[in-house]
């Protein structure tokens, strides 16, 4: 028999098309929103559920109940919140998005502990390229596989089946009913244990994933929109220099350093058992001991450490709403520059001139993704040459940025060793991610020495002052914690006690009749974020209404030697 001729390829390609596709599963909205809600709270929330049972025996039966309970409420929270927003078009996609966001956030609050609180979502959100590169890392892929892509692709296998508009409606009220009512029988089974557990870890609740970073993000963003349409308060409009600059005879350059995650712990001048401070313990400068932090992340404490608010009174809105010290300077007559190395100067210098030297093309201190910190001064010689007028500048910091330690310090640098050569601070060893770190302090401590040697340069032209304060501190394993990031309220001291260093030129110290025993004997004593403020405006003799003299540092030591 002749043989049939070859179908053409078009012909196969359609016979293929016609061929049915494996069978998809029926079930209705709710259904579905229950089945991923179940995904959530089993598989998602390892974080929440470690930190809440933690200490409680499983040969005890309040244990079992708690955690049924809790389990139940929970899971009604999820199902009730997304059975409010999800319809038979929007399930899938909307359920997909959370998927993927919950998958990461699994992943980063296990990894590095963090609570997705408002603040920490502001900070991530604010978070530039080459830092968000440095929080990747290929562990990552499994765990974005088995609880996002997986769940994923079973999802569209589902098909969502359609009702009638009115049956719909009371099936979804009826479940809404239902889980609520579910979710306050477990709620009142064990209020107050759970109560309880909730006043002694008031962040907890910042561990229930996907709740807490919707939750903080829909703060953001309303937080974010109000501010955008709205200027900012002025402040110290009234700011005028005071009597004491008739008597100088040439202009000052003052320069405040902002540290990025340097810990009091590891710094050399308080007693390190490393010296990662060497070139400042030749220069005399004045070292605090003991000064706190606004908050544990940049996008909280820069905003908080510029503000006349601070901790002690902190307000988030009024701190973002306001001018901060360097307009205060500016109202006052100085010029002002911010000069940055980082993410940004977080409205701090909204209007003034600033400089973002991160994405510099300086072959010997860039890559091409980011700069060493020496970069800062770049250029700043020749902007000060002329020798006119008074100016404060400040120096952002890369500093000792984490978890990519090893990219902080150059080769030279690199004392301590052997190092963390990656970000994926699970391949190391606690020793190894210790000296990365300690290596970035080292590096830190040379960069402020060059500043203070740049300072000394201009010595023929201005009397010369610095200032150098960190943000917040780090963790770098201690009660397996690290990076930083915790709620203010539970943060470790690591990540809340941070260095703080004054150099004064002498001809600084003459004019502006400083003591400097007094002030030794001072920076032994607390101080805080709260005091930077109103210790400049003490420095630099501005006089006005939002000056505290309480909270400036040198006001007594001024005083000592009139």
């Amino acid at each position: 028999m002749p043989r049939s001729p070859s179908a053409p390829p078009f012909v196969i390609t359609a016979q293929f098309l016609r061929k049915p596709r494996p069978p998809m599963w029926a079930l209705p909205t709710e259904a579905v929103v229950l089945l991923v809600s179940l995904f959530f709270v089993l598989i998602s929330n390892r974080s929440f559920w470690a930190t809440a049972m933690a200490g409680r025996t499983s040969n005890d039966p309040g244990t079992w109940l708690f955690g049924a309970c809790a389990f139940l409420l929970l899971l009604a929270l999820h199902f009730v919140l997304l059975s409010l927003v999800a319809t038979r078009r929007t399930v899938r996609p909307l359920l997909t998005v959370l998927l993927l966001g919950t998958a990461a956030a699994s992943y980063f609050m296990g990894k590095y502990s963090v609570f997705l609180d408002p603040t920490m979502l502001r900070n991530l959100l604010h978070t530039d390229p080459a830092e968000a590169r440095d929080l990747l890392a290929w562990d990552m892929v499994p765990g974005l596989f088995l609880q996002a892509l997986l769940p994923i692709w079973l999802l569209w296998r589902i098909r969502v089946s359609d009702r009638p508009w009115r049956p719909a409606a009371l099936w979804r009220l009826g479940a809404i009913v239902g889980g609520l009512l579910i979710g306050a029988a477990a709620l009142l089974t064990v209020s107050q244990d759970l109560s309880s557990l909730m006043r002694e870890q008031k962040a907890l609740r910042y561990l229930v994933t996907p709740a807490n970073y919707v939750y903080s993000l829909a703060r953001v963003a309303t937080a974010d929109a109000v501010g955008a349409t709205r200027p900012l308060a002025q402040v110290g409009l009234d700011a005028v220099r005071g009597p004491t600059w008739a008597q100088h005879k040439k202009p000052l350059l003052f320069i405040v350093v902002v540290g990025e995650t340097a810990r009091a712990a590891n710094w050399g001048l308080n007693g390190y058992e490393r010296q990662t401070t060497p070139e400042l313990a030749k220069l005399g400068v004045v070292n605090f001991t003991d000064v706190g932090s606004c908050g544990t992340n940049t996008e909280t404490s820069l905003p908080c450490m510029f503000s006349r608010i601070g901790r002690r009174d902190y307000d988030e809105t009024r701190i973002r709403g306001e001018e901060s010290l360097l307009h205060v300077l500016n109202h006052a007559g100085f010029d002002v520059q911010w000069r940055d190395n980082q993410s940004g100067c977080k409205g701090i210098c909204a209007g003034l001139p600033s400089l973002n030297l991160a994405k510099s093309s300086d072959a010997a201190l860039c890559d091409g993704q980011e700069c060493l910190d020496d970069i800062l001064l770049q250029g700043l010689e020749a902007q000060v040459a002329d020798g006119q007028g008074n100016r404060v500048v400040v120096l952002h910091q890369m500093g000792s940025h984490g978890p990519a330690y090893h990219r902080r310090s150059p080769p030279a640098f690199q004392q301590f060793k052997p190092t963390c050569e990656t970000s994926e601070l699970r391949k190391c060893t606690t020793q190894q991610v210790i000296n990365s770190y300690d290596n970035s302090v080292l590096y830190t401590d040379h960069v402020l020495a060059q500043t203070i040697g740049f300072l000394k340069s201009q010595s023929g032209r201005y009397d010369t002052a610095m200032i150098y304060l960190s943000d917040h501190g780090e963790s770098l394993g201690e009660n397996n914690l690290f990076l930083h990031g915790m709620p203010y309220a539970i943060a470790p001291k690591e990540q809340t006690h941070v260095p703080m260093v004054m150099w004064l030129s002498d001809a600084y110290v003459s004019t502006r009749s400083i003591d400097l025993g007094c002030l030794r004997s001072r920076a032994a004593q607390h101080a805080s974020h709260d005091d930077l403020f109103h210790t400049v405006l003490g420095m630099l003799d501005v006089q006005t209404k939002v000056y505290e003299p309480a909270l400036d540092v040198l006001r007594a030591c001024r005083a000592a030697a009139l």
